[in-house]
């Protein structure tokens, strides 16, 4: 059914109050955040939003929420200044024991940690990556093989480790397939023998000298989570430290985060501070099979298969937790080019490197994905500025980052955590779900001038 924004702005949307939005608080003058940070909250009217429109947002995903929809937490930055901050729905609708729906949903709430999945790739490992870059420990134009002496030896077609670069990583243009099922030794023996794996060791061992190329080097970028995997190996090699602890020692503790991590269940974390994802654990619904699958609602654990059953729970691509008010510091991190309160991690030159795109396809950066001006990125939606970057998850995370405007958005919702039919997922069909119409909606509340979008 197509919708058009402007018949929404005539008429409404019937949304109970029940499944009101709740107001979060994160950055009032008096809240401890604020005390040692630069974010502050302020009012839309007075950074350029047009309340009456922002208000669609919240009926849009209010409206999704009523018809089905899990939950979703959104915080919008402008001119420094978090100007939006809501929670909506629920966090938990099935039970974790028998994954039969609560009679009670818990709700999202403010401190709700959402799985980042994807996300994980910018806010841990390319995070880690421009920093290790400003302190000159990683050149990368330079070989893996450089800071990886193992990764090493040419595969049956040719294709030879020893020609790659980090570079080609962080391009997605090494040649890997985009999701190789270590876990899953049906799925995995098409690549060849021996590459099955539920082990973290024997996962980097396999990925380091026996895992094939699926095409030559180079060229458009093909999506790989192989590749943020090899690139959290290398800065666990450089650092000497397991990414886990790199980036809470380097990144999150410095600029004040709290409430960022990985293995939620092991760090203080109980299952009731997460919104749970897929309700049938990795199974689809019953339609998958393969040793030690999880069968129950997925609560505080990592969702990725690869991250948690061959990673253990901690991977480059995928595994970080956070919440709206650390994902807030990160946002005005990249807006600022990489300080934060007296905080730099990185500098103007070097985030202007990372995001910077590429020939082949400019909605892909060094790492970042890209609104794109000859393309389109299209969770991003139509009204992101070519200069805008940021990233998805699989698990339904959304961040935008636009400087042209000194805009950014957070959107974070457990989309997975409803039924599995015909293949898909019954919240990524909603509108909050596909992202671009929430971003759209955003920017035609601060763009008076922005036409109305039909879908």
């Amino acid at each position: 059914m197509k919708i058009k924004y402007l018949l929404l702005l005539i008429s409404g949307l019937s949304i109970s109050s029940v499944m009101a939005e709740s107001q979060c608080n994160f950055f009032a003058a008096s809240g401890s955040i604020a005390k040692s940070a630069l974010l502050t909250q302020g009012k839309p009217e007075s950074y350029g939003f047009d309340s009456k429109k922002l208000a669609l947002v919240d009926q849009q995903i209010n409206q999704d929420v009523k018809n089905g929809f899990p939950g979703a937490a959104l915080l919008i930055i402008k001119d420094g200044h978090v100007i939006k901050q809501n929670v909506y729905g629920s966090s938990l609708k099935y039970d974790l024991k028998t994954g039969k729906p609560l009679a009670k949903p818990i709700p999202v709430e403010c401190n709700t940690l959402f799985d980042l999945a994807s996300n994980t790739k910018m806010y841990a490992t390319n995070y880690a990556v421009m920093h290790l870059v400003a302190e000159s420990k990683l050149d990368i134009d330079k070989p893996i093989s450089f800071y990886l002496p193992a990764y090493k030896g040419c595969d049956k077609n040719g294709q030879c480790r020893e020609t790659r670069t980090v570079r080609d990583l962080l391009t997605h243009s090494a040649g890997y397939m985009p999701s190789p099922q270590f876990y899953n030794p049906q799925a995995i023996a098409q690549y060849g023998n021996g590459l099955y794996s539920q082990n973290r060791l024997t996962t980097e061992s396999t990925i380091l000298n026996k895992l094939p190329f699926e095409r030559a080097r180079g060229g458009k970028p093909v999506y790989s989570d192989v590749d943020f995997m090899l690139l959290g190996v290398i800065i666990e090699a450089i650092s000497k430290q397991s990414l886990e602890q790199y980036v809470a020692q380097s990144i999150y503790q410095p600029l004040g985060l709290t409430s960022i991590t990985f293995n939620p269940l092991l760090n203080g974390y109980s299952h009731k501070s997460c919104a749970a994802t897929e309700v049938d654990g990795n199974t689809r619904g019953g339609s998958i099979k393969f040793p030690n699958i999880r069968t129950i609602p997925i609560q505080c654990q990592v969702h990725d298969e690869n991250s948690y059953y061959s990673m253990g729970s901690v991977s480059g691509h995928a595994g970080l937790f956070a919440n709206l008010a650390d994902m807030a510091v990160l946002m005005q991190l990249a807006l600022n080019n990489g300080s934060y309160n007296k905080v730099r991690l990185w500098t103007p030159a070097v985030e202007t490197q990372f995001i910077a795109p590429m020939a082949s396809d400019d909605t892909y950066g060094v790492g970042w994905r890209r609104a794109g001006a000859k393309s389109n990125y299209a969770p991003f939606g139509h009204y992101a500025s070519n200069q805008a970057f940021g990233h998805t998850g699989w698990t339904g995370t959304l961040t935008l980052i636009d400087p042209k405007y000194d805009l950014a958005i957070v959107l974070l919702t457990n989309k997975k955590h409803s039924h599995y039919k015909d293949g898909k997922f019954a919240g990524d069909s909603f509108a909050t779900g596909s992202y671009h119409q929430i971003v759209d909606l955003i920017y035609q509340s601060l763009d008076a001038t922005a036409k109305n979008v039909t879908y």
